[in-house]
């Protein structure tokens, strides 16, 4: 059985909708934390890509038994290996030493050590997303930057209209 995300915030938790992140910064690493952020605080999209995270991960499951890892924490860290082109061993240190990482992935708290990823769960959870769901979750991803972008052009345009 499986979380989508772990809803209670945790003491000292820090919201990852209200995670600060580098965005003068040349490395890869912010942008895609960035549209992961924008995943989670999106409700529709968020949903949508919940909804292929559970009919991939889950296919097959029983909704009984211990807590797997949570949906989201498979996603930011096949996103994150995908983008960086990151090796397990990597991302075993991303996802328990970085603190920007943890802070979107909901496990870093400002008090105590978070939670810590085993390298083998790691392993056996990010496996189980394959480059077509990948490929999916990146379609509804592009689909609404594509609205977002067409929102912004026309009130843009409704602007330079007033001004004219």
């Amino acid at each position: 059985m499986r979380k989508k995300i772990e809803q209670q915030k945790k003491l000292g938790a820090i919201s990852i909708a209200e995670v600060k992140l580098p965005l003068k910064s040349r490395d890869e690493l912010p942008p895609i934390l960035k549209a992961l952020q924008h995943i989670y605080a999106t409700p529709e999209l968020k949903e949508e890509v919940f909804r292929i995270l559970e009919e991939k991960v889950m296919r097959g499951k029983k909704k009984t038994g211990r807590y797997g890892m949570e949906l989201w924490h498979i996603l930011v860290l096949s996103v994150v290996r995908t983008g960086l082109d990151a090796n397990y061993d990597r991302l075993e240190d991303f996802a328990n030493h970085h603190s920007l990482i943890r802070k979107i992935m909901g496990v870093e708290t400002g008090f105590a050590e978070g939670k810590v990823f085993s390298i083998q769960s790691i392993k056996d959870n990010v496996s189980l997303l394959d480059g077509e769901t990948i490929n999916r979750i990146n379609d509804v991803v592009l689909k609404a930057g594509h609205q977002l972008v067409k929102k912004k052009m026309k009130a843009s345009t409704l602007r330079w209209i007033r001004m004219y």
